[in-house]
């Protein structure tokens, strides 16, 4: 199924400013997916805020608008270029919650704008903290025992049931943004109001704290046919509690057996087909160090700050890929840039380790707190 003959104008929402917790890793991504876009033929049009990424380079789309990623400047740049289609998955957290609000709001399909990459069920489907929760659920995921509210009062009384520590993690955030782990009341109390207050959507998930357990990521690729592979597997060298954007990344991962690679791998594959992604997304686990029990923590049904260490481990260009399927390309049908022989859906073998450092700006920010925690404060790696 080649490209969808329908799409002639696609607009991309960039990665927006580089601040901490959203760094220059969806920058690369990116800068990929324009060049994918203008390989088949298509007019391209960015919104980016910022005008040192390698995305705003003239070479890379053919109408750049360096402005605020705000709805009222991506609805006015619509009404200017008439793009048939949005890319929603290449400008990590900021590019999907902005295609999100516009889609509800019925403004794409009044102006007759196609949302590309994953579609709106399937972005609810992973980022609302209960729909994810019922969906894991509904396909026999574990998940940690948590809850879903939208008042500090909810919170306290939710945690009491379970007992201390519990980690609160609020909704449509990047980069772990308002969220924490919680040792009593007092900072439960402090933490959720900040979540709540974040969140777009004022939802935060209070659930059971798991820090020290394994936390690995699986990278996974998914076409309009249901054809799914996992490009690669990296473990955080630091335990569920620490940031994975904070901790030194390894890929492939270290410390498993193949039962616990294979389960895992397919749990990610599982998840990937229910909940219908068209591309990349990043499928985050939790795997307790003394047993095969593992949960599932969360799920980005995007190109995520992981894609750029899997595609650079791999050698397997993962927004590349996924902008290719975005626009109807199947992963049998696109080429694999590394051996040119064979296709897309065949998956990567490492038979080397790749390791990815955070680079901390604590010289620059000399007082802040150096505690890592479940908000990100890298800049880069």
């Amino acid at each position: 199924m080649p490209l969808n003959p329908d799409l002639h104008k696609v607009m991309i929402i960039g990665s927006g400013p580089i601040v901490i917790g959203q760094a220059a890793e969806f920058d690369y991504a990116g800068s990929q997916a324009c060049r994918a876009l203008k390989d088949a033929g298509l007019e391209v049009v960015l919104v980016n805020p910022n005008p040192a990424t390698i995305m705003t380079d003239h070479s890379s789309a053919d109408h750049i608008y360096i402005e605020p990623l705000t709805l009222e400047t991506l609805r006015r740049i619509i009404l200017k270029e008439k793009p048939d289609s949005l890319l929603s998955t290449l400008g990590g957290q900021s590019g999907l919650t902005l295609s999100m609000q516009l889609a509800k709001e019925g403004f794409l399909e009044q102006h007759g704008v196609k949302l590309l990459g994953a579609k709106c069920e399937t972005i609810e489907k992973a980022e609302d903290r209960q729909q994810f929760k019922d969906t894991m659920l509904s396909i026999h995921q574990p998940v940690i025992p948590s809850e879903v509210v939208e008042t500090v009062e909810d919170a306290l009384a939710f945690a009491k049931t379970i007992g201390y520590p519990v980690i609160v993690r609020p909704a449509y955030t990047l980069g772990g943004s308002g969220g924490g782990i919680c040792q009593d009341e007092a900072e439960l109390a402090e933490i959720a109001e900040n979540g709540l207050r974040l969140s777009p959507i004022t939802q935060i998930l209070v659930e059971k704290c798991i820090s020290g357990w394994k936390e690995i990521e699986f990278e996974v690729m998914r076409d309009k046919l249901g054809n799914v592979i996992a490009v690669c597997s990296m473990e955080n060298i630091d335990p569920v509690g620490v940031h994975t954007g904070d901790s030194v990344v390894a890929a492939p991962a270290q410390t498993l057996s193949d039962h616990e690679v294979q389960m895992l791998r397919q749990a990610s594959i599982d998840i990937v087909r229910e909940l219908g992604v068209r591309g990349a997304c990043n499928v985050q686990l939790a795997l307790d160090p003394n047993s095969y029990r593992y949960y599932v923590i969360e799920v980005n049904p995007r190109v995520s700050r992981s894609s750029a260490l899997a595609s650079k481990a791999t050698g397997y260009p993962i927004a590349k890929v996924a902008t290719k399927i975005a626009v109807g390309y199947t992963l049998d049908e696109i080429q694999n840039a590394v051996t040119q022989k064979t296709t897309a859906c065949f998956e990567p073998s490492l038979d080397y380790v790749v390791l990815k450092f955070p680079r901390w700006p604590f010289d620059k920010f000399v007082t802040a707190d150096r505690t890592l925690g479940t908000q990100m404060k890298a800049t880069g790696e």
